[in-house]
């Protein structure tokens, strides 16, 4: 399975540990992420419409050194999954959305239209930051939650989507079962823990496959076996709440 994000950050997040959590169940699963930090739809939208070569492509979690354009990552080669997201402090507001979001999945389908198209559905900012309460006005993560959770199911109709990638929601369960730390900066996900419990639910929505008895276990910060243990539970939990159209 060939997937690509076209993303930011979070996307890098997400991917940092993916191939290897595949890799680890024998399942050949390679990820291509088009990375401009904090890159917003109406950016990604601009890049399109100027074909330049704005992104630096990353390849199952690493950088590869190389600068790429919208078009020619499209056309690199026949993709299974091209996942789509909003910038973090625009995922909120569904106004932001659009009308970036139906031109830039249009262009796709026009350059790979056998690819599914999914929704990343981003996360939440850390309960009592900076980022939450003062430049966005939010008083609770949860709060912020529940809109970006509107916005993306809102985009995924909007579109048409295969299926959403329920990161954020993950992260809300981990907190509230275990208040475990997801974020590392109040905003990106933690090395360890984070990015693991994003590469789990990636893993799942994406291949279906349970997640319970993987043993990968090459992080960049460590977890402990206990936390490996909640987010496998909450992964799972979530994960049946979600479901891929047919």
């Amino acid at each position: 399975m060939d997937v690509l994000s076209i993303g930011n950050s979070f996307s890098e997040d997400s991917q940092r540990y993916l191939n290897g959590i595949a890799k680890t169940d024998g399942v050949e699963l390679n990820t291509f992420n088009l990375f401009i930090g904090g890159c917003s739809l109406a950016l990604h939208y601009r890049n399109m419409l100027s074909e330049q070569r704005e992104y630096t492509l990353q390849m199952n979690g690493e950088s590869t050194g190389f600068k790429v354009s919208l078009k020619e990552a499209l056309l690199n080669r026949e993709w299974d999954v091209v996942t789509v997201q909003q910038v973090s402090n625009e995922s909120p507001y569904y106004d932001t959305y659009q009308p970036y979001l139906n031109h830039l999945v249009k262009y796709i389908r026009e350059c790979v239209p056998k690819a599914e198209i999914a929704v990343h559905q981003t996360w939440a900012y850390e309960q009592d930051s900076y980022r939450l309460n003062v430049e966005l006005g939010y008083s609770s993560h949860t709060d912020m939650f529940k809109d970006i959770k509107l916005s993306y199911q809102k985009a995924a109709d909007e579109i048409d989507a295969s299926f959403i990638i329920p990161s954020g929601e993950v992260f809300q369960s981990i907190i509230a079962n275990s208040a475990e730390k997801v974020h590392r900066d109040t905003f990106h996900a933690s090395l360890g823990l984070g990015r693991y419990a994003l590469g789990l639910i990636w893993y799942a929505v994406l291949t279906g496959n349970n997640v319970k008895n993987n043993t990968f276990s090459c992080f960049d910060e460590e977890i402990s076996p206990a936390q490996i243990e909640t987010v496998k539970r909450c992964v799972e939990e979530i994960y049946a709440k979600y479901s891929r159209k047919k």
